[in-house]
């Protein structure tokens, strides 16, 4: 078989495609967990920065939604999360954000973080997408595009605020006030 024909061959009757989309809402479902911890760690412990805490706490919303999504998906087929990549991710997560919290710059470490996390989270969905379709279960495509466009709108705004919370930090810093957190 060559790539051309491998890129037309139908695979909507594949159980193999079934089975790898499932397990990707697992890893999905396992993501939004972990991106939940690191959240909900950080959002009151910028207390410098309260433009960065109001759009955790939007985006912790969201995120709830994108789980609810998720188990709705894994439910259709009969399936649930994985609960030991949930717990591992939310360990892993909970790891990475007592990480930052000894920096004496962990507001910028956190910042930059979570707009690495959330470009992430946007390349699994885009991939997910693309599983969906494979599989043949075009059903799921407009909430998996919802999370995606959430996810790219959060990742967005995060880079927009990167420069504004690093003249705060600086400003804060240089003025010998609190500017880690």
């Amino acid at each position: 078989m060559t790539a051309s024909t491998a890129g037309t061959m139908d695979l909507t009757s594949n159980e193999t495609v079934k089975n790898i989309f499932i397990t990707g809402l697992q890893n999905a479902h396992a993501l939004e967990k972990e991106a939940l911890q690191l959240m909900q760690r950080q959002v009151e412990r910028f207390e410098n920065y309260p433009e960065m805490s109001d759009l955790l706490r939007t985006h912790i919303r969201e995120t709830e939604g994108q789980l609810r999504r998720l188990d709705e998906m894994l439910h259709t087929f009969g399936e649930d999360r994985s609960l030991l990549k949930d717990m591992a991710t939310q360990f892993t997560a909970n790891m990475a954000a007592a990480g930052h919290m000894p920096m004496a710059d962990e507001v910028l470490k956190n910042t930059f973080a979570n707009h690495a996390f959330e470009n992430f989270e946007i390349a699994s969905y885009k991939s997910l997408i693309a599983m969906a379709e494979a599989a043949g279960h075009q059903r799921f495509v407009p909430g998996l595009q919802e999370t995606l466009r959430e996810e790219e709108k959060t990742a967005r705004l995060i880079f927009d605020m990167i420069e504004p919370i690093t003249q705060k930090y600086l400003m804060r810093e240089a003025q010998g006030k609190k500017a880690d957190r």
